[in-house]
């Protein structure tokens, strides 16, 4: 069994382990993409250097019109996506696993030392001791913060004061990704991916109230049988849809608790889409879309194929994904066809294309860059 370096990372019980045996196998070199001529304009509005060591991998979290970013050394700013302006920014001068979550006020990020830092207008407002790792961005949403634990426990907290207010802990494999996973709000439930399921809990309490498997652990061992749900999911009205890492993907509807389908699939990054459409980018760089209601395939296309692809951003005007050189592309959200390509000057991407709320998109890149675009 191969996969791919992002599963070389991985964390058993509360420690990690580098697996020296996961060698990947040779990469194949990329397909030329060619001349394209622009079908979809793409305007850059504004570029905002970002100080620190910006490959922790993360989600950008957006809201009110702000964005909250964070680097690995630990450097936490609130960015205006209007202008690109710092509206706060503090130094925590120590190591981070997971970016921030972000309400539009608090900022949440927790430490390589196992500690979430809740922030607030450029000042750490309280510090609360973890029991286990994490890797995926924290939730900030009803006056609360929600972490996901790599031993499976998911914890609440009081938004103001710190205090905790419970700790739900799940059966899971031994093996755990050290990537950013699924932790999102869907009305008055928490949604969470432990393992290769995704389950609803109560936010006042933890309570589970239901739980849908997405993928089945298969093999012989914890490695063969690694299954975790990877960000970002994609929701639209009461369909969820999420990629289970290197397995399947599928959609629920959350508001019944029930699992609509689930597809093989092998992908390391998350999906996005709109209320007929889903989207994602196989390992091997092919790009997938299916029919959100049923799980059929509507179109794929290799024009980027085997090109390290982001997870994909859907928009109104075309389909936005960037590759390990540090290209965006515009792809149809009819059949895939290249519409654009874009050069950043960066040797990829620290976070995936981000929707703003005037209809652009926001990405990171790896040397520090957090570029804001159009698509007029």
């Amino acid at each position: 069994m191969r996969l791919s370096n992002a599963a070389c990372k991985l964390g058993v019980g509360l420690a990690l382990l580098g697996l020296a045996a996961c060698g990947s196998s040779p990469k194949s070199a990329p397909q030329s993409v060619g001349e394209v001529k622009p079908l979809q304009a793409v305007e850059l509005q504004w570029k905002h250097a970002v100080s620190g060591d910006t490959r922790l991998g993360q989600t950008l979290s957006m809201a009110k019109d702000r964005l909250a970013l964070a680097t690995r050394d630990g450097r936490v700013s609130v960015v205006n996506t209007s202008n690109g302006e710092t509206h706060w920014k503090v130094d925590l001068k120590t190591n981070l696993n997971t970016g921030a979550g972000f309400d539009g006020k608090f900022a949440a990020v927790v430490t390589t030392g196992n500690e979430l830092v809740v922030m607030n207008d450029g000042s750490v407002v309280w510090r609360s001791r973890l029991t286990a790792q994490s890797f995926t961005n924290p939730l900030v949403a009803g006056e609360r913060v929600f972490v996901m634990l790599a031993d499976r426990s998911v914890m609440a907290f009081d938004q103001a004061t710190g205090q905790r207010l419970w700790t739900q802990v799940r059966p899971g494999e031994g093996l755990v990704l050290k990537q950013n996973g699924v932790l999102t709000a869907f009305r008055n439930n928490v949604l969470v991916g432990l393992g290769g399921k995704l389950a609803a809990l109560d936010p006042d309490n933890g309570v589970l109230r239901w739980e849908l498997p997405m993928a089945t652990p298969r093999g012989i061992n914890d490695l063969e049988r690694l299954v975790d749900l990877v960000a970002s999911a994609s929701r639209v009205n009461n369909l969820v849809c999420v990629r289970a890492f290197q397995a399947q993907v599928g959609c629920v509807d959350a508001a019944r608790g029930a699992l609509l389908w689930t597809r093989a699939a092998n992908g390391s990054q998350g999906v996005d889409g709109d209320s007929s459409t889903l989207v994602g980018t196989e390992a091997n760089g092919v790009v997938r879309a299916w029919n959100r209601s049923t799980g059929e395939r509507v179109w794929d296309t290799e024009r980027l194929k085997y090109r390290e692809l982001t997870t994909p951003l859907w928009t109104s005007k075309g389909i936005v994904v960037g590759d390990a050189s540090g290209w965006l592309y515009i792809l149809s959200t009819q059949d895939g066809q290249l519409l654009n390509k874009i050069k950043t000057g960066s040797d990829g991407f620290a976070s995936p294309p981000t929707a703003l709320s005037d209809g652009g998109f926001v990405v990171l890149t790896r040397n520090g860059s957090l570029l804001a675009y159009q698509l007029p």
